[in-house]
């Protein structure tokens, strides 16, 4: 491999070794408020975050300002004729803290309307990549291509006060959500379409005009695009998206860059990818076992197989949740209503009857229900999306939602840089040995 890359391996092997024996033996110990496990394995659960948009509850899933998912598809307003909630009406909920009027979500959507237009050298910008490019990708270069119309950026540039750093968050915040669903339905025609692209329709709603520009004109659909850009909005702050995003907000960076490496972080295997890998899945299994809906006996030997070749069910698990993702339970309910029959759907069913006992007999999973990402892929195949690679970009349109309203909200609260304090390991081997004693709790 290589001299040097050798002797990082080895090096990294020794540490590593050595970490497991300092968590096996030491890790429930506390070092200041927090134990030595949960420094060492992704800061889980510790508590250092505020973000007033929306709370992960172990057994109610997101709620939104304090309202569940099923208490908004009841009370958020609604396309006309629809029967999903507006994303523009999430949007004000997450932001103003108040259910809107249907004047006031109309009203967020007239302002989307009015700030969408893209300028051409985004488009051209995403033109420069080679069309195989993943389309998040594709998508984070046009959002950094469109920093150019950075009112933060240049007012700060000018000397702005403190106290108006909100207004030109909340500018920028507002440009770009209205922008989004231009750019990513641009790719989508780009790569998959032959570049046969379609302009936006003022009349539509916001979700609506994205399902149309990607040239899906079935009502159904938009109202899929409404209900999937609302569930997928925000899941407080600690996520890689969410956190991401208000990280690098807190250097100031304008929404735009702000936005873009969020999208980074959405762009992985652990977090947004992961509704592309469920489809990948499925099909694979369907694949292997020649039938294209599999019974719930095949679906428990693969999924017997799968595990013991170390791998996950993709969909299953959270690291939060005790129960189904109320998101899944939204989603099933839509397919049960508007394609019961679907053969994928039905395989996407059959799983959730088979995979949460499996992996509750374990003994090992906390949670072995579905979450989101275990069903929102069957929806839009059922409809021909069949680009699974995309999903994660319908992912990121919809996260702006709670994200750019918690950016706004950090910046009106004049939220600090955020700096956490580190250590390294040989530290910690001196405060183990009683050398040092200034993390004791």
């Amino acid at each position: 491999m290589g001299i040097i890359k050798d002797t990082f391996r080895l090096k990294a092997d020794e540490v590593s070794a050595e970490i497991k024996d300092i968590l096996k033996t030491h890790g429930s110990r506390k070092i200041g408020e927090v134990t030595l496990s949960q420094v060492y394995q992704g800061m889980r659960g510790i508590t250092g975050l505020v973000t007033e948009t929306s709370l992960l509850d172990a057994e109610d899933g997101i709620r939104f300002r304090g309202h569940s998912i099923p208490e908004l598809q009841k009370s958020l307003p609604k396309a006309k004729g629809g029967s999903q909630p507006l994303p523009e009406a999430l949007f004000y909920l997450m932001l103003i803290g108040e259910l809107p009027t249907e004047e006031q979500a109309n009203r967020v959507t007239d302002t989307w309307q009015r700030r969408s237009h893209v300028p051409n050298h985004v488009f051209d910008t995403i033109e420069s990549l080679p069309s195989s490019a993943h389309p998040m990708t594709q998508f984070v270069v046009g959002i950094m291509a469109l920093q150019t119309e950075s009112k933060f950026s240049k007012k700060y540039g000018d000397g702005m006060s403190k106290k108006d750093y909100w207004d030109a968050t909340f500018d920028d915040a507002m440009d770009l959500i209205a922008r989004l669903p231009r750019i990513a339905a641009y790719i989508y025609r780009r790569k998959y379409k032959n570049g046969q692209h379609i302009q936006p329709d003022g009349l539509l709603d916001w979700a609506g005009n994205f399902a149309h520009m990607m040239g899906y004109e079935d009502e159904s659909f938009m109202e899929l695009m409404r209900l999937y850009m609302t569930i997928h909005a925000d899941h407080e702050g600690g996520n890689v998206s969410a956190h991401t995003t208000h990280l690098v907000g807190s250097a100031l960076s304008d929404p735009f860059l702000s936005f873009a490496a969020g999208m980074n972080g959405l762009a992985g295997p652990l977090h947004g990818l992961a509704n592309q890998e469920v489809i990948k899945w499925i099909y694979e299994m369907r694949e292997q076992l020649g039938v294209e809906l599999p019974s719930k006996e095949q679906i428990e030997a693969y999924v017997r197989k799968t595990l013991s070749d170390g791998k996950v069910v993709p969909g299953y698990g959270h690291a939060v949740l005790r129960r189904t993702d109320p998101r899944f339970t939204a989603q099933m309910e839509f397919g049960q209503q508007h394609m019961p029959d679907d053969a994928l759907v039905q395989t996407v069913w059959r799983i959730y009857e088979v995979v949460p006992p499996i992996l509750s007999s374990l003994g090992k999973i906390k949670n072995p229900w579905p979450n989101v990402d275990a069903h929102s892929g069957a929806l839009l195949v059922h409809y021909g999306m069949v680009e699974y690679e995309f999903y994660t970009v319908l992912f990121g349109v919809s996260r702006s939602l709670g994200v750019l309203a918690s950016l706004c909200w950090d910046r009106a609260l004049g939220m600090p840089l955020e700096r956490p304090k580190s250590v390294t390991t040989e530290l910690v081997k001196r405060w183990l040995d009683g050398k040092d004693e200034i993390w004791e709790g």
